[in-house]
């Protein structure tokens, strides 16, 4: 079955970029004042224009020639004829089968560029086209590109004196789009190389992590195929950041559960000569705490379905698919792969193989990362676990864990100084979140690399004042055009303001002969912004209208491009509020449940709000002061909340599981001592493992995904090495049984007889 669902699977998760849907307009709710401004401003429009602008300018500076003019004016007589790459049949063949219009070649006021208007059908621009299925406006763009780079002979610009760029909406969507391309191979590479690295290091086998690493393949084939289904049908909204992160969180999750299960496994082969009746014991031991992790996450994930834009919706469905065929995979087909060998299964450990403890003299064995579920009699059957028998609350050791049981103790010796200095550090660090400006990027600071879109944008406002790509549009009443029209022009930040008539303009925001264009007793206005209409500062600037717009004319409706941007971050700052206190609540009330103990609860759920805060904290410092990054969506704190709080409680969970089980033996003080040795290693490698992962998204050279890798691979690293290493067991110990409050354990005296036989967890038995 699994083979087959790698097959069809495969094919799907290839094919996933053809699925998404990278458009702001397309996350809004109809609520918003854009989305209702678009829909009226199409009935003005025969059809809606994709643009693509070409910009040409000088290469010294110096004044277009008439030679120079003549080249750019046979530039635009031959984009009709331009190719499209891979298209055949009835589909179109060339930019002109998708223009709408001729091109118009537009000289600047400098006298020292020109531009070249290229308006696509948005309909035909946003179908797949060819072979590869590609969208029209990105081999559109490829076209104009590959044109505007051929000799002058072949009606190109190479040779002329000019530079030259495709910009406008057509040209960022095709960059855009290209960006997100290496999800599908450069993302998946780098993070599946780092994971292969980091598993050969931990099992020191030839063999065991590509078991692990084809595991977690088979996990994203599974969850690509239900997730390509599901946005093909338009069930839910995929757009390219889901996408990458849907790989990244697949990966991480597989193979975090994976150490997990097989560290039991290993664990229990020192137990017992069968591999069969080693592994049933490994799973029966390990699904409950795995089961409780991967809930935890997906229940955190859903609280996305409360965003209002369906880009933010649709990542929790999407990333929730994720875990559940992580979770599969890890339960169903590494359990059979493991067993491949039949009774000489343990093969797949070599040169480190486990043996039954009496009936074989191997040399003795490294030490191996040791499940952090709760069977305890499995650890003594094997002699793995076990204390150097002193009743001492502060001091423990564990075989075969040397250097965590030695952390155990720094941490039972010196509890309250470790929890005290620990979360002072980690508050001083959250200090820092105020700094982080997640207001909202333009389209142009999301790019961390030169992109040709950008270049051109920056020469079109050098040259061209007063035309915008994607001006602002207000509708309105008829009776209302003359105010607006002056509210705009009195707008700081607005370059021009004009009502749009029954004949076109020559550009996108420059004015247009003719009687205005009333439709319904509405009119519509074309509003230029100084700034480029893609970037933060038109999003201000648009602001300001709105508010200086609805004081003359109450009914108007102010949308566009920068509008549209405008409400995607204001819907982003309400999930903000909304979703965080909702998350908080969701998995607070697991924990309680989990672990029966409302303190408990409490206390990890704090170190772990305070942990996230810390890592917002110090990428703030580091996005503004060594980075230099320009600021961040509200969506990058929103997703690295989701993500830190559910993954970071994960590893508590393990934590805690174990501590719980080791509590009903010893007490609490012991029992979380003991619990964090014999769990350290095999945590500390799951949480470097995601840490790896998530970092990876780095490779993908955009503002929102490097951001989102940075502020999670720390966060990750810092609630593994710190959180679970440090700050949780020293609460435990330092409070004692009455961390288990209020169930009947946490009312025990500290190192009494062990609890009921009902306090004992269904883990244990």
């Amino acid at each position: 079955m699994w083979l087959a669902i790698g097959a069809f699977g495969g094919q799907a998760q290839g094919n996933l970029s053809s699925v998404q849907t990278n458009d702001n307009a397309a996350f809004l709710p109809a609520s918003a004042e854009s989305t209702q401004a678009a829909e009226l401003a199409e009935q003005f429009t025969d059809s809606e224009t994709l643009p693509a602008l070409v910009v040409a300018e000088t290469s010294d500076g110096s004044d277009l020639t008439r030679e120079q003019l003549a080249d750019v004016q046979a530039f635009a007589d031959s984009i009709a004829d331009a190719p499209l790459e891979g298209t055949s049949g009835d589909e179109p063949r060339t930019v002109g089968d998708l223009s709408i219009a001729d091109p118009v070649v537009v000289p600047s006021e400098d006298k020292q560029a020109a531009l070249v208007v290229v308006s696509l059908d948005a309909a035909q621009a946003s179908e797949d086209l060819g072979a590869d299925e590609t969208s029209g406006s990105e081999l559109a763009v490829g076209a104009l590109r590959a044109l505007a780079e051929s000799d002058v002979a072949d009606g190109g610009l190479a040779g002329t004196g000019l530079d030259s760029w495709v910009t406008g909406p057509a040209g960022f969507v095709a960059d855009l789009v290209s960006a997100f391309g290496a999800i599908d191979t450069v993302l998946l590479l780098v993070a599946l190389g780092a994971v292969l690295v980091i598993l050969a290091l931990v099992y020191r086998s030839p063999v065991l992590p590509f078991v692990v690493i084809f595991t977690a393949v088979l996990a994203l084939c599974l969850a690509g195929l239900v997730v390509y289904q599901l946005a093909a049908n338009d069930v839910l909204t995929l757009n390219g950041q889901s996408q990458g992160i849907l790989s990244i969180l697949v990966v991480g999750a597989s193979v975090d559960y994976a150490l997990l299960l097989v560290a039991r496994y290993r664990e229990e082969l020192r137990a017992t000569a069968s591999p069969y009746t080693a592994m049933r014991r490994a799973v029966r031991a390990s699904i409950e705490p795995i089961a409780a992790s991967a809930g935890t996450v997906i229940v955190g994930l859903l609280c996305l379905l409360l965003s209002d834009l369906s880009s933010n919706r649709s990542l929790g469905p999407v990333a929730a698919i994720g875990i559940v065929a992580a979770f599969l995979s890890a339960m169903t087909l590494l359990p059979a792969m493991l067993l491949v060998g039949g009774r000489r299964a343990r093969w797949v450990f070599w040169p480190r193989v486990p043996h039954a403890l009496g009936r074989h003299s191997d040399a003795p064995e490294a030490p191996e990362p040791v499940d952090p579920t709760t069977a305890t009699t499995a650890v003594a059957r094997a002699g793995v676990a076990g204390t150097a028998g002193t009743a001492d609350d502060t001091h423990v050791e564990i075989a075969g864990h040397g250097v965590w049981s030695r952390v155990a103790a720094f941490v039972g010796r010196h509890d309250r100084v470790v929890w005290v200095v620990t979360a002072v550090v980690l508050a001083a660090g959250a200090a820092f979140v105020p700094t982080l400006d997640a207001n909202g990027t333009g389209d142009s600071e999301v790019f961390l690399t030169q992109v040709d879109s950008v270049d051109g944008e920056e020469a079109l406002t050098r040259h061209f004042e007063g035309v915008s790509a994607q001006p602002a549009i207000v509708v309105a009443p008829q009776d209302d055009a003359d105010a607006i029209v002056q509210a705009a022009k009195d707008t700081d930040g607005i370059t021009a303001a004009t009502v749009v008539t029954d004949q076109p303009a020559t550009a996108p925001g420059m004015p247009a002969q003719g009687d205005p264009l009333v439709v319904d007793g509405q009119v519509r206005v074309d509003v230029t912004t100084e700034a480029p209409s893609d970037s933060q500062e038109a999003v201000e600037t648009v602001s300001a209208l709105r508010t200086a717009v609805h004081d003359v004319s109450p009914d108007a409706l102010v949308g566009g491009a920068a509008a549209e941007r405008l409400d995607t971050q204001l819907a982003g700052q309400h999930d903000l509020r909304v979703i965080v206190p909702v998350v908080l609540v969701v998995i607070l009330l697991i924990l309680v449940l989990l672990l029966r103990s409302v303190l408990a609860a409490v206390l990890l759920m704090t170190a772990n709000v305070l942990s996230f805060g810390f890592a917002l904290g110090v990428a703030a410092l580091l996005f503004n002061h060594v980075l230099g990054f320009p600021g961040a969506d509200p969506a990058v704190p929103l997703y690295a909340f989701c993500f830190l709080v559910a993954l970071g409680v994960d590893y508590s969970i393990f934590l805690m599981t174990r501590v719980r089980e080791e509590s009903l033996q010893v007490g609490t003080r012991r029992g979380v001592l003991r619990g964090l040795a014999v769990t350290g290693s095999v945590i500390t490698s799951a949480g470097v493992v995601l840490a790896a992962t998530f970092a990876a998204l780095g490779v993908i050279p955009l503002l929102f995904l490097a951001q989102l890798a940075v502020i999670v691979a720390f966060g990750v690293l810092v609630d593994t090495l710190v959180v679970r290493s440090l700050l949780v067991p020293a609460l435990v110990h330092d409070v004692g049984d009455r961390v288990w409050w209020p169930s009947r354990l946490g009312r025990r005296a500290s190192g009494t007889a062990p609890a009921p036989a009902s306090e004992v967890t269904p883990s244990s038995r």
